[in-house]
């Protein structure tokens, strides 16, 4: 799983979360279990909006704590740093598919409910491969 480090502070009778790596995240919760969890759903809707955007995507840093996002984000994620790493576009990866551009803009799309083998294809076709552990 993809996971990413969030601060948590005490913030008057609660307690605030932000995020190093994604400065967009600000989140927070009355007690520290609910803002863990706000906090990893603000730091999978930050990364929901720079798929969305194919904005750039920072690698996680370290962190004390952290908090993970689903399977299917961080899948999308890897894809678009596999994709920037070699200096291709969504175009490229289209051509080496032979799929189309509304098939290839779905693998990126947050939204969209992307199936294992289309994934398999797109890592296969950048030379990669998902290699999935249980920790």
């Amino acid at each position: 799983m993809l996971t990413y480090p969030i601060n948590v502070q005490p913030d008057g009778d609660g307690y605030l979360v932000t995020c190093p790596d994604l400065p967009e995240v600000t989140s927070d919760g009355d007690t520290i279990a609910e803002a863990l969890a706000n906090g990893a759903d603000a730091v999978e809707e930050a990364l929901a909006g720079r798929l969305d955007d194919f904005e750039a995507i920072p690698q996680p840093s370290e962190g004390d704590v952290t908090v993970s996002v689903s399977s299917l984000i961080g899948l999308k994620v890897m894809l678009y740093w596999e994709l920037s790493a070699q200096g291709l576009t969504r175009a490229d990866l289209m051509r080496a598919l032979g799929w189309k551009r509304t098939q290839v803009d779905r693998l990126f799309d947050p939204l969209h409910m992307t199936r294992f083998d289309q994934f398999d294809a797109a890592f296969d076709a950048l030379g990669k491969r998902i290699m999935m552990v249980a920790a």
